[in-house]
């Protein structure tokens, strides 16, 4: 009888430590859920955003010493010599063109980018003149492409392609957010945020609007911009430089509809990212399938790092400083300076495959800017002398100084912490 009691009892003793380790395991468990969540869950408070100024904090440079390096750009680019040095061209009262000299044409990337600048730097009249352009010459009234831009036109204004470019689109529509905050909404197009949220609502909605050449801008079932928007194979990739994250956080909470599909993007694009990095050099294709692999459809080498992917760079630096993403964004800008450190910090190339073999021996400003982005994210002691190189370059010059010179001056803007998200009202 008495071992039959004590059998019992040590049973229940048992029972009970087993009981507590699985409530500790239990609690354990939760706690590395909270923890897991709580580093990668974005920053919901805008204005707690802290803006980095690498320049002061790397470098010891002083604000003037950075407004003057900013204005002079901004002067060469916008209001240089005609044949060498600027980009932005007036036409008559009250527009401009941003052209790509090299390839003689006007294109929404360069529209938008030069828009965006326009704004963070509140230089109201140059935002309005190329918007102004855009929409008279670039944008679709009817047709097939109606609600979208054509992606590039001739400096007289003739659309060259009618399909439209994704990623112009995208910047479009946070540059005006951004001009509705700074500016207020005017009259017709010059109502900001009602001219953000009619693209924004063709880019999700153009098929079941009637679209019958065009389509949605996203793909809804991946949640990830499309290469172009249009039927047949160029809507069934996308373009990793085209993933903005950061963006869709912001139309996330800004949009007058489909703020949840916005919120989605923004994650999906995260988890983009690291699927389509290589694990050895970090770098990304200029094509990809949804799901990361590279891709190359047209041919041309577009599965390899070239020049559209210089810009993912920027695109997960600047996504994780301003609404504090996981780790994987500081591991990754630091697994890309490496890999370029290692290639030489003043020669290294513009093209590589994925595993790092060079494909282009030219070592160009554009991606020496976009380097200097990365030390947004990045820790290791190297990203001074990135962001030392670009301190130490000039606005270009010459043939080629569309695509470089636009990519320069965003990287001044962000490394200097003077690329700000403004609210609107």
């Amino acid at each position: 009888m008495l071992k039959t009691v004590t059998e019992n009892l040590i049973k229940r003793r048992k029972k009970k430590i087993f009981s507590k380790i699985l409530f500790i395991i239990f609690i354990m468990s939760i706690f590395a859920i909270q923890l897991t969540c709580s580093n990668t869950k974005p920053n919901t408070n805008i204005n707690d955003i802290k803006y980095k100024n690498l320049f002061t904090e790397l470098l010891g440079k002083s604000e003037q010493e950075i407004k003057t390096k900013i204005d002079k750009s901004w002067n060469q680019l916008f209001y240089g010599d005609d044949s060498s040095q600027r980009v932005y061209y007036p036409v008559g009262d009250d527009m401009a063109y941003i052209m790509d000299i090299g390839n003689n044409d006007v294109r929404s990337e360069g529209m938008s980018y030069g828009m965006m600048i326009a704004v963070q730097l509140d230089k109201k009249e140059e935002f309005d003149r190329i918007w102004k352009w855009a929409k008279k010459y670039m944008y679709h009234e009817n047709g097939a492409y109606k609600g979208y831009f054509a992606w590039h036109c001739t400096a007289k204004g003739e659309k060259i392609h009618d399909n439209p470019a994704s990623d112009g689109e995208e910047w479009f529509v946070t540059a005006l957010f951004f001009a509705e905050a700074r500016w207020e909404n005017g009259q017709g197009i010059f109502n900001y945020g009602a001219e953000a949220n009619k693209i924004l609502h063709t880019m999700l909605h153009k098929e079941e609007d009637g679209g019958h050449l065009a389509t949605n801008m996203f793909n809804k079932e991946y949640k990830q911009v499309v290469f172009v928007p249009t039927t047949g194979s160029a809507s069934q990739f996308t373009d990793p430089s085209y993933h903005l994250p950061h963006f869709y956080e912001l139309w996330a909470r800004w949009a007058d509809e489909d703020n949840d599909f916005w919120y989605e993007a923004a994650k999906t694009s995260r988890e983009f990212f690291k699927k389509a990095a290589n694990e050895k050099t970090g770098l990304m294709p200029d094509y990809a399938e949804f799901d990361g692999r590279p891709a190359d459809p047209f041919g041309g080498g577009h599965d390899s790092f070239r020049f559209d992917a210089w810009r993912n760079a920027m695109n997960v630096a600047v996504d994780y400083s301003w609404f504090y993403t996981d780790k994987w964004a500081v591991s990754q800008s630091n697994k890309l300076l490496k890999f370029f450190y290692k290639e030489g910090i003043d020669s290294y190339g513009n093209q590589y495959n994925l595993e790092g073999k060079s494909l282009g021996q030219d070592h160009s400003l554009g991606l020496v800017s976009m380097n200097a982005v990365a030390c947004l994210a990045a820790t290791i002691s190297e990203r001074k002398e990135f962001v030392e190189k670009l301190w130490k370059s000039n606005p270009p010059m010459g043939k080629w100084r569309y695509y470089d010179g636009l990519l320069y001056m965003l990287a001044l803007l962000n490394v200097s912490g003077n690329f700000k998200v403004y609210i609107p009202k």
